[in-house]
């Protein structure tokens, strides 16, 4: 097999990604394991690694890594997790797409629709187009359903328009979201500095505020966002290129996120003592 110049930024938790190495000439492991025998074998190998916070995901470390080596970004750079082969696509498929020069969707799960009908989550009758339109790409109504997952609560934004539009100006809010659903893509230099370092590390600020129960759902409305940072041309809301102007907007979400949620609150105590009564029977 041949090793491509593709940079390899891989994100790491416990786990060896000794295959991944294999494809590439050049990477860094952004290792944030807490089993200790796995930077122990990181060690043992003399793989290039830097050991990281558990943020619960992977993306702030692309962010991180974007923004601490902006001045010096390989032309293409691979983003990947240590567990993407057999988890987030097969090797078949990587062994396809590994050296593209392009920016490419690390995504395929040919047994994605049996999945999600044993989960409960898509019905027999569902159409397939409402998850997949291309073997790497895949499709979701955006409705920011998993803000409502007790696992992964949010503090700044409850659903992916919002953040959007806190983001840039005046974009176009989506039906449908298009992306890779593990965040693992191929993306070029020019694609990376459409954006400034600063922008790179408020994202993070957004993303990383602790992992109680698991990290925030704000990372996933992000996970879906990534095909447009990096190849739409919206204009940024000024903000997102001044920390200290994006620390204070970001702290004004606070007390909206909390009165919205009272009011999500409320209606939802509402239906459900509606339900009761129409249950019981009881006139309304």
């Amino acid at each position: 097999m041949k090793k491509t110049d593709t940079f390899f930024v891989i994100h790491n938790f416990n786990t060896v990604p000794e295959e991944l190495v294999g494809y590439c000439r050049d990477y860094i492991i952004y290792d944030a394991s807490t089993d200790p025998k796995v930077t122990e074998e990181l060690e043992k190998r003399g793989y290039h690694y830097m050991h990281i916070e558990n943020t619960g995901h992977n993306i702030t470390t692309y962010f991180q890594y974007f923004a601490d080596y902006y001045d010096s970004l390989p032309e293409y750079v691979c983003l990947c997790k240590g567990n993407m082969l057999g988890r987030h696509c097969s090797r078949q498929y990587f062994d396809r797409v590994y050296d593209n020069r392009y920016f490419t969707f690390l995504y395929e799960d040919k047994d994605i629709f049996k999945k999600l009908k044993q989960q409960g989550i898509m019905s027999k009758e569902e159409d397939p187009i409402e998850c997949l339109v291309s073997e790497s790409h895949y499709l979701e109504e955006n409705t920011s359903w998993y803000v409502e997952s007790p696992s992964h609560p949010h503090r700044y934004f409850d659903e992916y328009n919002s953040l959007l539009s806190f983001i840039y100006k005046k974009p176009v809010i989506p039906k449908y979201n298009v992306f890779s659903p593990g965040a693992c893509y191929i993306a070029g230099r020019s694609q990376i500095r459409k954006h400034t370092p600063e922008f790179y590390r408020n994202l993070n600020k957004i993303m990383n505020y602790g992992m109680s129960p698991s990290f925030p759902s704000e990372a996933h409305h992000i996970e879906r966002m990534l095909p447009v940072i990096f190849c739409e041309s919206y204009e940024e809301n000024e903000w997102m290129n001044d920390e200290a102007l994006f620390d204070k907007k970001l702290e004004e979400r606070i007390p909206l996120i909390q009165f919205q949620d009272s009011i999500r609150g409320k209606r939802m105590k509402k239906l459900r003592k509606l339900e009761y009564r129409l249950k019981k029977g009881i006139g309304l």
